[in-house]
């Protein structure tokens, strides 16, 4: 770990819980357009929503990793299919957009980064849309690198490796963070990254995936786990 140089961070259920906030901000919108646009809620359920998401993803799966996209072509649909403008795209996405970055951040998260910001260079890599602008944190991150820049989605190498890119390091070098065993830690090793499991719910390993270079429970852990490296960082900084 003394080589590492930057640390690409998984965000949604990494930094904090996404299903709470997804399901709040399904609602807002559900509750905004009832009250402004009542024709789609009196024509369409919220299953029939998530049934032609399921229909456009089939349609454009070319675009299937492009989340803004899929839900903003829902709402086109839904709107022009009762008679509505396709204008009221934009205000009913931003409802969602708005209380889907509007997260609980884990108590561990915010220390942790900005002192692994003094020391390495973080990106954000994220299949999602969070705004880390609208969150408040973007201050702490180099960069960030979502699926929808790419055209890839993760565990596909090319988002792990516009990452590496941007941060201007080898991926050797480099450690990517993040909860999903299969799309976070098995892309990131494919593409050559150094990888280390964030494990919040205590949950086993699976049996047939190759385990990460470590693990760890939260963000703060990763100060332990890089104290090897940062004390290098320091060590060279002093000799220059």
């Amino acid at each position: 770990m003394h080589r590492i140089r930057a640390i690409t961070l998984d965000l949604d259920d990494t930094l904090w819980a996404i299903q709470p906030v997804i399901l709040r901000a399904e609602r807002k919108l559900w509750s905004w357009l009832g009250e402004h646009f009542p024709r789609i809620t009196e024509a369409f359920s919220p299953e029939e929503s998530y049934e032609l998401r399921e229909e456009v993803m089939r349609k454009h799966w070319d675009r299937s990793h492009d989340f803004r996209f899929l839900r903003r072509t829902v709402l086109e649909h839904m709107a022009q299919s009762v008679g509505y403008s396709r204008d009221l795209v934009d205000d009913a996405f931003d409802v969602f957009d708005r209380a889907r970055n509007d997260v609980e951040i884990f108590p561990d998260v915010l220390p942790a980064l900005e002192t692994l910001s003094v020391h390495f260079s973080l990106v954000a890599v994220t299949n999602g849309n969070a705004d880390l602008q609208r969150i408040g944190i973007r201050q702490l991150f180099h960069d960030v690198v979502t699926a929808v820049d790419v055209g890839a989605a993760k565990p596909a190498p090319p988002i792990f490796l516009e990452a590496v890119n941007r941060a201007g390091v080898g991926a050797e070098e480099t450690l990517h963070v993040g909860d999903n065993p299969e799309i976070d830690i098995v892309g990131a090793r494919e593409a050559g990254l150094r990888t280390a499991w964030i494990n919040r719910a205590g949950d086993g390993w699976p049996e047939d995936v190759h385990p990460p270079d470590a693990i760890v429970t939260t963000i703060a852990e990763l100060l332990t786990l890089l104290e090897p490296a940062i004390t290098h960082r320091v060590a060279s900084a002093a000799n220059e």
